[in-house]
């Protein structure tokens, strides 16, 4: 089974890939040191996503080479983990890191992946031409940013991401798509090696690096996917599948307005954030987000399983949920201005 094959390959090899990039980073001196948003009292390794990256390179190359679309996308990802790595050594002012970030998914785009159509809601299809491209781009930009403003406690997004890219898995295989469903599988496999080393107390974090890469991988394998289905309907289930980084963006973003900052600027009010704030350890913190993650990923699965308009209705009926457990417990709270997090001994960070 080659999606066995490809999550085991990539697993191992990040496995066997993370010490090494650990001791390259610390013999280096490339360290994250502590911040006024940060938890960790000491400087750490990161650009932990190099081992990521290294692990699902070789076993799509191994599975999926000679697929549509392969080469495209680990070109794209090239180009998106070498900004990564650029940022984590010299530090990238938000719009040239932004230009990176289209670089690669206009890179993803000009190799043949891209959102070439959609279905007309007055019956047949709309093909998308040179506004593909673009479409193509904007959700390119649009989930690395999601999933790197999730690595915000240790183990936070190489988790999600694993949750996600199982809920991608299940669904590429229920419509078909071999080579979404092994790449699917092969990004799984890697970032649940990666836990061993990332999840709370972490001894190296994904860094920008492994970050946007994570989400260009995601975002990727949803313009894959719409060569097999409707785009809406492909790029829907990586959407449900990530809620939380999705309404976390959407509402760090109102705050940012609201406060009159900068988008791009970081602050420390995210959901993660917040939980810490309530006397959470980084460990509950962090199981807790996954839960809500899995639930978001069996609603992702569940559109795609269940007649349509079940679907949808359970799925609205989950989010709707989590939003009323969100606002009523205060932790969706729309907030003008972040408070500072508790300092803690903990090794871990809350970026």
């Amino acid at each position: 089974m080659r999606e066995l094959f490809a999550a085991l390959l990539a697993g191992a090899m990040v496995l066997a890939l993370t010490p090494l990039v650990r001791r390259w980073v610390v013999r280096h001196g490339l360290l994250k040191p502590p911040s006024d948003r940060s938890m960790h009292r000491r400087p750490m390794p990161h650009m932990g996503g190099l081992a990521i990256i290294g692990g699902f390179t070789v076993a799509a190359v191994a599975t999926s080479w000679n697929s549509p679309g392969v080469p495209g996308l680990l070109a794209g990802g090239l180009v998106i983990a070498l900004v990564g790595v650029i940022d984590d050594i010299w530090n990238l002012k938000p719009w040239q890191k932004l230009l990176g970030q289209i670089l690669s998914g206009v890179v993803l785009a000009i190799f043949g992946s891209r959102i070439g159509w959609v279905t007309n809601p007055f019956g047949g299809i709309l093909f998308t031409g040179t506004i593909g491209y673009v479409l193509t781009v904007v959700w390119v930009v649009a989930v690395e940013n999601m999933v790197n403003l999730a690595d915000g406690l240790d183990g936070l997004a190489s988790g999600i991401t694993a949750i996600a890219s199982l809920a991608m898995l299940v669904v590429s295989l229920h419509r078909g798509d071999i080579v979404s469903a092994v790449l699917s599988a092969a990004i799984a496999g890697a970032t649940i090696g990666f836990l061993r080393d990332n999840f709370a107390p972490a001894n190296i974090f994904l860094g920008d690096t492994g970050a946007m890469y994570l989400g260009y991988v995601l975002a990727a394998l949803a313009v894959l996917g719409t060569d097999k289905q409707a785009a809406a309907l492909a790029i829907g289930v990586p959407v449900l599948a990530l809620g939380l980084p999705f309404f976390d963006t959407a509402f760090a973003i109102v705050r940012r307005i609201r406060s009159h900052q900068p988008i791009g600027q970081a602050d420390s009010g995210h959901l993660h954030h917040r939980l810490i704030n309530r006397g959470l350890s980084q460990r509950r913190a962090v199981l807790l987000l996954y839960t809500v993650a899995v639930a978001c990923g069996l609603g992702a699965v569940l559109v795609v399983l269940l007649p349509r308009g079940l679907g949808f209705a359970l799925v609205a009926a989950l989010l709707l949920g989590l939003l009323i457990v969100g606002m009523r417990s205060g932790l969706l709270e729309v907030q003008t201005k972040a408070p500072p997090l508790p300092q803690s001994h903990d090794r871990g960070v809350a970026r």
